[in-house]
């Protein structure tokens, strides 16, 4: 069984809402982070992180003066670095599933994020990730990995998903450690 799942789509697909959706029907302890909009007056003005214990941090913000930018965007990768790595970074240290929603374009440009990542698809680890469907070297080869199950989702496969992906990883035996995190269930 493929315990590594990269799920891909277009922009508005629902990869996010899929995600939530998977952790909040497992049995296994999960850690890690999803990406969610910000919205001001209807309009997408920037982007943060959420961990699945609910601590927050912004990405990219249209009023941010950086000088790392992506479109509209100024980027702010410390947010990324600290929380959603540290997040990360847990999960694997007391052996969880690991959520990593979004590998694309904002969170590429760290090299401390691509480190991670690396780290966590080369354990034994269970992983169900997001990732961009734009070519980048590092994606691609994510992609290409012989123990990775790439899976677009697309408006009529949504729901169905959601139940193959739940009973798949529901199959993982959760592995032993002296502490544990559970996951968060106020999405």
């Amino acid at each position: 069984m493929i315990q590594k799942v990269l799920l891909t789509g277009r922009p508005g697909c629902g990869k996010t809402t899929l995600i939530k959706r998977v952790v909040n029907k497992l049995k296994l302890p999960a850690g890690g982070f999803y990406t969610e909009e910000i919205r001001e007056h209807g309009q997408r003005v920037g982007f943060k992180i959420v961990t699945l214990d609910g601590e927050t941090a912004v990405l990219a913000h249209v009023d941010f003066k950086t000088p790392q930018r992506l479109g509209k965007y100024g980027l702010d990768l410390s947010g990324l670095e600290t929380v959603g790595v540290a997040a990360l970074r847990e999960a694997m240290r007391v052996r969880q599933l690991v959520v990593l929603d979004e590998i694309g374009p904002m969170e590429l440009r760290s090299a401390i994020f691509r480190d991670i990542v690396n780290k966590a698809f080369d354990t034994g680890m269970p992983i169900l990730a997001t990732i961009t469907a734009r070519s980048f070297p590092f994606s691609d080869a994510l992609r290409k990995r012989s123990d990775v199950s790439v899976i677009e989702v697309r408006p009529n496969n949504r729901e169905q998903l959601v139940c193959e992906l739940s009973a798949q990883f529901n199959k993982v035996k959760p592995k032993k450690t002296g502490a544990s995190k559970s996951k968060s269930r106020s999405n």
